[in-house]
C-alpha cells in the first residue's frame, strides 16, 4: 500500500512563494551576468565592442528581462515577508540575541547559516533600492538635452548607484547559491511532496484510489 503524504495549504502558499522567488531571481541574475560581461556605455570609438552583443536575445531584450524579473522578484519578496512576518520578527530577536549575549547557545553550523541569511538580505535590499534607483531614472545619456534625469544624484551620484547594484547583485548570487546549497535536501523534499499531492489531486477517483491500494 503506497502512503499519500498530504500537504498543507500553508506549505503550498509557502512552496510556491519560494518558486516564485526562485525564478524572478534566476532570470534577473542571468540577466545581470550578461550585463556585468557586456557593461553599458556605448561603442566609445570602438572601445566597448560588446555593448551590443547577442547572446540569445539582443541587449534590448536582455535589459528589459532584467528589468521585469526584477520587479517580479522584489514583489514576490515583499509578499513573502507580509506572509511570514510573525517569523521575520521572532528570527530578528533571536539574532539580536546571539549576537548580543555572551555565550548564546548556537553551532558554527548555525552560525554560518546566519551569516548567510544576514548577506542574502542585505544585499537584496541594496540591490533592490539601486534597482529601483535605475527603474525611475533611466539610461541613455543627455542625448543632446533630452533625458535630463540622467543623473538625479538621489544621495548618490548614478556611477555610485550602478557599483552598489553590481555588486551588491554580485554578493546576492553568490549568497543565493550557497543558501539553496544548505537548504537543498528540504527543497527537495518538499518540492516533491507538493508536486505529487497537486498530481493526484488532478487524477481520477478511480486512479486515485489505485494508488493508495
Amino acid at each position: 500500500m503506497k502512503k499519500l503524504v498530504s500537504v498543507s495549504a500553508q506549505t503550498r502558499i509557502n512552496w510556491l512563494l519560494d518558486f516564485t522567488v526562485f525564478i524572478g531571481g534566476f532570470l534577473a541574475g542571468l540577466s545581470g551576468i550578461y550585463f556585468l560581461y557586456a557593461p553599458s556605455g556605448g561603442y566609445r570609438g570602438g572601445r566597448n565592442v560588446l555593448n551590443d552583443l547577442t547572446i540569445i536575445f539582443d541587449r534590448v531584450s536582455w535589459d528589459n528581462l532584467h528589468t521585469w524579473a526584477g520587479v517580479f522578484m522584489i514583489i514576490a519578496v515583499v509578499l513573502h515577508f507580509t506572509f511570514h512576518w510573525q517569523w521575520v520578527l521572532m528570527m530578528s530577536k533571536r539574532i539580536i540575541k546571539s549576537l548580543w549575549t555572551k555565550g548564546a547557545n548556537m553551532s558554527s553550523g548555525a552560525r554560518f547559516n546566519l551569516v548567510i541569511f544576514l548577506l542574502v538580505a542585505l544585499s537584496f535590499t541594496m540591490t533592490a533600492v539601486s534597482g529601483i534607483y535605475f527603474l525611475f531614472a533611466p539610461g541613455g545619456g543627455y542625448q543632446g538635452g533630452r533625458n535630463l534625469s540622467w543623473d538625479p544624484a538621489f544621495f548618490f551620484s548614478r556611477s555610485t548607484w550602478d557599483l552598489i547594484h553590481t555588486w551588491s547583485g554580485v554578493i546576492l548570487i553568490l549568497a543565493a547559491v550557497v543558501h539553496l546549497v544548505i537548504h537543498w535536501r528540504w527543497v527537495v523534499n518538499v518540492t516533491r511532496r507538493v508536486l505529487g499531492s497537486s498530481s493526484l489531486r488532478f487524477r481520477p477517483r478511480q486512479v486515485q484510489e489505485k494508488v493508495l491500494m
